[in-house]
């Protein structure tokens, strides 16, 4: 059976780095251009091998300049201020280890605990809906973050890892029936949510299992959410 609990407000207080990147290309055209020639005189007759004149131009590479790397969104260590250092939107965060990366939403700069609007301790990957009507972002030791179009869809090919994090539903994870076994001590939680807000009322069902977990994932989720689980199997 289901239960919904209340997630707390969670802090995070490791040090925080942040490390700058960038990526420049540079394109060289050589061009190369020779000329030689020579005639004789009036009484000598001219032979198609006296007079040669060249010109040599090297062709330019058709091989295009290494690609820039697409410029990060957000960056995963600093506190960003909504409307000017970061846009209202959806973003995800990926490949994060450990539950070292830690966000939060917040209503103002004041770094009170009644500031935090949501948060998280993410292992894998993450999705998060800022607002216009948020003031802050905040995040530390994650992995760069990336704009997500709302309505993007995809082909999901294969059923979510234990511990993989956020998935979204019709672009990450098919909707239909999972099954994880071998779950111990309710270390395994799985969430259904209905947007990447982390409000409570965006939660639709959650639970912390031992055991074996099956849950029902629909069409009309948003979210599917699965932590310290074993890998789920698609059986429906």
């Amino acid at each position: 059976m289901s239960h919904t609990t209340a997630p707390q407000k969670q802090r995070n207080w490791f040090a925080r780095h942040k490390v700058l990147t960038a990526v420049g290309a540079i394109v060289a055209i050589v061009v190369i251009g020779a000329a030689a020639g020579g005639g004789g005189d009036d009484t000598t007759t001219t032979t198609a091998g006296d007079n040669k004149t060249s010109a040599e131009k090297k062709t330019p590479s058709t091989s295009e300049a290494p690609a820039k790397k697409k410029a990060a969104a957000i960056d995963g260590d600093g506190d960003f201020e909504v409307g000017t250092d970061v846009k209202p939107g959806l973003y995800r965060t990926s490949g994060n280890e450990d539950a070292l990366c830690y966000w939060e939403r917040a209503k103002d700069s004041s770094g009170e605990m009644d500031s935090i609007l949501a948060n998280d301790n993410v292992t894998g990957t993450s999705y998060v809906q800022i607002k216009a009507s948020d003031k802050l972002f905040k995040s530390s030791g994650c992995k760069e973050w990336e704009a997500v179009d709302e309505k993007a869809t995809g082909t999901p090919k294969s059923a979510p890892k234990g511990n993989g994090g956020m998935f979204k539903v019709g672009l990450d994870i098919a909707p239909g029936t999972y099954k994880s076994t071998g779950n111990k001590d309710a270390g395994c939680y799985w969430e259904r949510s209905k947007d990447a807000s982390h409000g409570m009322d965006s939660i639709l069902a959650n639970d912390n299992v031992s055991g074996t977990a099956i849950v029902k994932v629909s069409k009309s989720d948003g979210y599917f959410k699965t932590s310290g689980c074993g890998d789920w199997v698609k059986t429906g």
